[in-house]
């Protein structure tokens, strides 16, 4: 809590109580309070208590603890690709997928005086979503653990040749004049969030619904693992949507896939496709299975 700027602090400290007085409703979140995922934790569920976490490794600690029934993380943006460390963290905390939340990305320039400013506080995902905007302006990007808390940090400093990138909601909490408005390079840019809860959903409840399963995996190291591990998807019309893969430890020989794929397990063609997948890997873990938010294809 306390590497928190001293603007944020009370705000944090007030949350915190009131999540800890109902831990039932409370939804964690990485950031300080304004920033994007405190945004997403309040669209896809109005009645929680948003519990603000300094670091996603904070945010997932709380729901494995119970302080929190649930966590909100941003997973990839439209603009800026997938959130660094997100792949790694998600199959190691034992926490299950049960949602997703797609939210749109105002970006606003923000400031304790009008300029000029010669640097500008953001989360590295907000900076490369506003590098054109940055670039045209010669104000030089620096990067902070999260968008609201650069705002916090910039009322903290008093520095007006200082601005932040951030959503308009965290001017009106630290203080700062809103420079201008979707300073965003691209008008469409969206991120995706999923939600972790301590227990998978049971598949059956989706019965009917437009299903997501998530899963990562390692093929075994055999020439043409990959290209066969993947053709039980083909064979059994499965579509994938999402396939990226990322590097396991310092040997760089053991490659890990994230995948999500339309439809959930009991669906006979999913349980066929994922059997046929295991047979090929080392290692195969399902993140969970959950409603589409938004449809795919």
């Amino acid at each position: 809590m306390h590497s928190y700027p001293a603007p944020a602090l009370a705000l944090v400290e007030q949350m915190t109580q009131n999540a800890a007085a109902d831990s039932r409703r409370a939804m964690a979140f990485q950031g300080a309070p304004g920033c994007n995922s405190h945004r997403a934790a309040t669209e896809y569920a109005p009645d929680s208590l948003p519990l603000p976490c300094f670091s996603f490794e904070d945010a997932l600690e709380a729901v494995k603890e119970g302080r929190a029934d649930r966590a909100i993380i941003p997973i990839e943006n439209s603009q800026h690709g997938r959130v660094a460390d997100i792949h790694f963290l998600l199959p190691e905390s034992g926490l299950s997928i049960v949602g997703e939340h797609f939210l749109s990305i105002n970006h606003a320039l923000m400031a304790l005086s009008d300029g000029p400013f010669e640097a500008a506080y953001s989360h590295p995902q907000a900076l490369g979503q506003s590098r054109r905007y940055l670039r045209e302006r010669s104000i030089v990007p620096l990067a902070y653990a999260d968008t609201a808390g650069a705002a916090a940090h910039v009322a903290e400093l008093g520095d007006t040749s200082l601005a932040a990138i951030a959503p308009r909601l965290a001017a009106e909490l630290y203080g700062l004049k809103v420079i201008e408005d979707n300073v965003e390079d691209s008008a469409d840019n969206t991120t995706r969030f999923v939600v972790l809860a301590r227990a998978p959903l049971d598949p059956a409840t989706l019965a009917g619904k437009q299903a997501m399963t998530t899963l990562v995996f390692e093929v075994k190291n055999v020439p043409a693992a990959l290209y066969k591990a993947l053709g039980g998807f083909a064979t059994n019309g499965v579509n994938m949507t999402k396939l990226e893969s990322y590097q396991k430890g310092a040997s760089f020989a053991a490659t890990m896939f994230y995948a999500d794929i339309l439809g959930a397990p009991g669906e006979a063609h999913i349980d066929r496709a994922i059997e046929e997948l295991a047979f090929h890997c080392k290692d195969l873990r399902l993140l969970g299975c959950y409603e589409q938010a938004r449809p795919r294809g």
